[in-house]
């Protein structure tokens, strides 16, 4: 068992540019005078430090600020999020989680010794498993099992590797979470199953897991897909972990992560009644959606964080296909949805927030301009002491969109209703 321990409810935060962590907490805060602690994480991937052109230090040093300055007395945690082997060692300093990625190694073919010497030591996976929680039992026998471990098998010798990697750095302190959920197909539970197997033949502590989950988890906007069979999905999920953690010697506390989980609206009562019937946890990330409560609040703030606003939006629309290609398999935008640059021009800064603002329902919010926006923030990025400056200037008005949206849209409807 790692020697650090993450909660049963704990959730992700986005703060790309380092200023939110006072806004952030204040939002923890709030629901934890409500009786639910949730534990704060502040992650932030090796591609938004390099296109910002930060250091994963100042995730820290701005979390640690905010722990200090507001006295959270509960714990909290900087991720490491989406590392891979090569990306690693900048983060091992001022990361105690660690979300390792393995998504692009899935279905490289392993040598088929390896495959077999993994079901001669598991030979409960080549029938069918009975899994307490699931009406019936999960569909195995030997050529299943073997297809499956043949996909996954080399990933999770990767993420042992690095596992092992962050060991040697750091000893037992860490947190550690596998992501495979960058990948085309959704893995089933009898997939997770084994996959689980596999991560605990490689001897990773594993406290948390983010599979690719049926439907759209597109950033900064809600699910797309049908909701129910998410439902059975999740909750077939985390009854494989809690067998898995029973058979395979997985910390108890083992949980699902849920990549993307921002604006999940649909899903959150899903979530949350699962977690009431069985008593598991969730890790849930979100990422860009304070970058987007920044620049609501610029824009509410009106003259040059308008200003501001306005010339990110019309960067970002002549700019299109360079800031979506990255994320192309995680928007959908339609074109034809987003607004000239004239016409955003003459948007007052309530006009342009609302635009920006999810609020399911509302007639002025476009989830394409929010979606484009999402994946601009490297354009404010460019923009340097002048974005930054502006962010202190208006630090009550963008503070105050921030812990509003973490608090009223995220943390309450998930896990309080």
């Amino acid at each position: 068992m790692s020697g650090r321990i993450l909660p049963r409810l704990s959730f992700g935060v986005g703060d790309r540019f380092a200023h939110q962590a006072e806004a952030h907490l204040a939002a923890f805060e709030a629901l934890a005078a409500t009786g639910v602690v949730v534990a704060p994480v502040w992650n932030k991937s090796n591609r938004e430090h390099t296109f910002l052109g930060t250091e994963p230090a100042s995730v820290r040093a701005a979390a640690a600020a905010a722990v200090a300055a507001r006295g959270w007395p509960h714990p909290w945690f900087v991720d490491a999020d989406h590392i891979r082997l090569d990306t690693v060692d900048r983060f091992l300093a001022a990361s105690d989680f660690f979300t390792i990625d393995v998504a692009d190694s899935i279905g490289r073919p392993p040598a088929p010794a390896a495959v077999a010497g993994f079901l001669d030591r598991h030979p409960e996976l080549c029938q069918p498993v009975t899994v307490s929680g699931i009406a019936r039992p999960l569909e195995l026998d030997y050529e299943r099992a073997a297809a499956i471990a043949t996909t996954f098998l080399e990933a999770c010798r990767e993420a042992g590797a690095i596992h092992r990697h962050i060991r040697a750095a750091k000893g037992d302190d860490v947190v550690i979470e596998v992501s495979m959920d960058e990948t085309v197909a959704p893995q089933t539970p009898p997939e997770l199953l084994v996959i689980l197997a596999l991560l605990a033949d490689e001897g990773i502590p594993l406290q948390t897991i983010a599979p690719k989950f049926t439907g759209r988890f597109n950033k900064g906007v809600d699910y797309v897909g049908d909701v129910a069979a998410f439902e059975r999905e999740f909750a077939a999920d985390v009854a494989v972990l809690a067998h898995a953690a029973r058979h395979y010697g997985l910390p108890a506390t083992v949980k699902l992560s849920v990549h993307s989980g921002s604006d999940k609206f649909t899903l959150y009562p899903v979530i949350r009644r699962v977690l009431t019937a069985t008593g598991a946890g969730v890790h849930l990330k979100t990422a860009g959606t304070t970058w987007l409560e920044e620049i609501i609040g610029l824009a509410e703030a009106g003259g040059d964080g308008l200003t501001l606003a306005r010339e990110i939006y019309g960067y970002a629309l002549d700019h299109i296909d360079e800031l979506c290609g990255p994320y192309a398999s995680v928007i959908d935008i339609d074109r034809r949805a987003l607004p000239p640059v004239a016409e955003v021009a003459a948007w007052s800064g309530g006009r342009f927030a609302a635009a920006v603002r999810h609020v399911p329902g509302s007639p002025a919010f476009n989830p394409h301009v929010r979606q484009l926006l999402h994946v601009s923030f490297k354009v404010a990025g460019r923009q340097g002491r002048r974005y930054t400056d502006l962010l202190v200037a208006h630090r009550d008005v963008v503070g105050r969109e921030v812990t509003t949206n973490i608090l009223e849209r995220h943390l309450r409807p998930l896990f309080i209703g």
